[in-house]
């Protein structure tokens, strides 16, 4: 076994894309590019293998998936210790198409996941569509079970994090700097984004209809001095450049983390002014490294 764990790091560092390296459509996990290495670790490792196959560049709906779902601290900690991740492109000539043949993949597809075992075989049936965080968590829990491999609490409670409809709306005042983060703190706003509206700036809020109403919403909004104008329908949106998001994240430690977009909301909108209740939304893993900053 002393010989196998050199191998097995030289391995994933000579054919794995590292975090840093990844495009967008892929999210945060390191990820392994050659399919039989991964094979040969989930034999020894006693792991199943994560086959995600994906088109990369990718559309929008490649690019949304790797950004907002593969980027779930808790989910990509789980990939990466109780699986052996692998990445086939699904749009590249050479060994990413054979794998495609072999598995009888479309080209140019949506992402697809399916979980292998050490000879290749799928450990549970293929499923398409599993294009949501929940859904992903609970095929995962799934493989986990059947193969008796130990289920880590985080990855259970990403299934019972159903997904709301939210709705949206946008909202004119003088910064949206200010309309982030005061928006941003309303109990039931999701995301927040600053942009503009026929030259008015504005803060596009998602927010979740089961725990606040539009009316309430906008009636906090005007406490908040941030309804000079309210757009119920916000047609020819636009949003802002980069460096107008989230602006009081910036030059602060939280600046430092990689955040998913509903997190993002919620620590701008109290970085500034309860950096204690911003930190409480944060993962242990996040905790740490913020911590270490």
């Amino acid at each position: 076994m002393k010989i196998f764990i050199p191998i097995l790091a030289l391995l994933f560092s000579a054919f794995s894309c590292t975090h840093a390296d990844n495009p967008v459509e892929v999210g945060d996990v390191t990820w392994l590019r050659d399919f039989d290495g991964a094979l040969a670790s989930s034999a020894t490792l006693k792991k199943p293998v994560f086959a995600f196959f994906q088109e990369v560049p990718g559309c929008a709906g490649c690019q949304k998936f790797g950004s907002e779902v593969m980027t779930n601290p808790s989910l990509v900690k789980a990939i990466e210790s109780h699986f052996i991740p692998v990445l086939i492109h699904n749009n590249q000539i050479g060994k990413d198409a054979k794998i495609l043949r072999r598995y009888n993949e479309p080209s140019w597809n949506y992402q697809v996941i399916r979980f292998l075992d050490e000879k290749g075989k799928d450990i549970i049936p293929r499923r398409d569509r599993i294009w949501t965080t929940p859904a992903l968590a609970a095929r995962m829990i799934e493989v986990l079970e059947k193969i008796d491999h130990p289920v880590p609490k985080s990855l259970r409670k990403l299934t019972a994090t159903a997904e709301p409809k939210l709705q949206k709306a946008a909202f004119a005042m003088s910064c949206f700097w200010t309309g982030e983060m005061k928006l941003g703190q309303i109990e039931g706003v999701s995301e927040t984004e600053a942009g503009w509206i026929k030259g008015h700036e504005v803060t596009l809020v998602h927010f979740d209809p089961t725990k606040i109403s539009f009316t309430a919403l906008v009636k906090k909004a005007k406490k908040h001095k941030c309804a000079n104008k309210v757009y119920a329908d916000p047609k020819g949106y636009r949003p802002a450049s980069k460096s107008d998001q989230k602006k009081q994240l910036q030059g602060t430690r939280f600046s430092h983390l990689k955040l998913t977009p509903q997190q993002a909301t919620k620590v701008n909108a109290f970085a500034r002014t309860d950096p204690k209740k911003a930190f409480g939304y944060l993962t242990p893993e996040q905790q740490a490294a913020y911590l270490k900053n």
